[in-house]
């Protein structure tokens, strides 16, 4: 297992479970910082249920943040875990600890690194139960973490966090992937309790619908959704007022 080596530079994408937004939040990180001029690198560890010649997530983040420094290091036709989906296919897992020895050598020349995960934070990389939170250890980076806005986000959010802080690693946000235009009673009372879950302000809000901007609109979105730490103008305090039923 390599040691735990603090890269400032990287920042790690992970979420409460699939489907919550976390490749529109890494284009979101990219696109903020390619603006800022920045050079950017971003690694796929392992992407499933897609094909060779199908669309991945890299290419949607390409698409989105007009960067072009990815870097994808296994994909599984299967939409499984990578482990499950390694195993289905009679292939070797991806070596989380490979992919850790990457991201230090891209780190060195970029100033920013974005690592996405697969799934949620303990979704199994090989059979030994390697995880996403494994490599953040092992990269002493901190956790951008994508949650949903519905009803059942707070006790994913709440595990997630958990998870992470018993294996100590850093929180870098929670950001919500995709806030719809008329959210309910449930997402909007979730704000203050995912606030008060993560013991700090959401460090960020994208909407519904982002990944289908073009890179434009996109930039300007991915700056107003993000909180100054990660590099936007989103002002939590004004979105938290501007969504708090009444009553609280």
């Amino acid at each position: 297992m390599p040691a735990s080596v603090r890269l400032v530079s990287v920042i790690v994408v992970s979420g409460t479970c699939t489907g919550v937004g976390k490749t529109v939040v890494t284009a979101a990180l990219a696109a903020v910082a390619a603006a800022r001029g920045a050079p950017v690198a971003v690694v796929k560890p392992g992407q499933t249920g897609v094909v060779d010649g199908e669309t991945g997530d890299l290419d949607e983040v390409a698409r989105l943040a007009r960067v072009c420094d990815l870097h994808e290091f296994a994909r599984f036709p299967d939409p499984l875990s990578p482990a499950a989906a390694a195993r289905r296919a009679g292939v070797p897992p991806v070596r989380l600890p490979d992919v850790a020895k990457r991201v230090q050598e891209l780190s060195s020349g970029n100033r920013l690194v974005l690592v996405e995960g697969a799934g949620g934070l303990l979704v199994r990389y090989d059979e030994e139960g390697t995880t996403i939170a494994d490599l953040a250890r092992w990269l002493g980076a901190a956790v951008v973490v994508v949650a949903r806005p519905d009803l059942g986000t707070l006790n994913h959010t709440a595990l997630t966090l958990e998870a992470m802080a018993h294996r100590g690693v850093q929180l870098a946000g929670v950001v919500i992937g995709a806030w719809p235009d008329e959210p309910d009673l449930a997402m909007r009372s979730n704000v203050r309790d995912l606030e008060t879950i993560a013991a700090r302000p959401l460090a960020g809000v994208l909407p519904s619908g982002a990944a289908a901007l073009d890179p434009a609109e996109f930039l300007v979105t991915a700056h107003r959704g993000l909180a100054p730490s990660l590099g936007g103008s989103f002002d939590p305090a004004a979105f938290r007022a501007s969504v708090q039923p009444e009553g609280g």
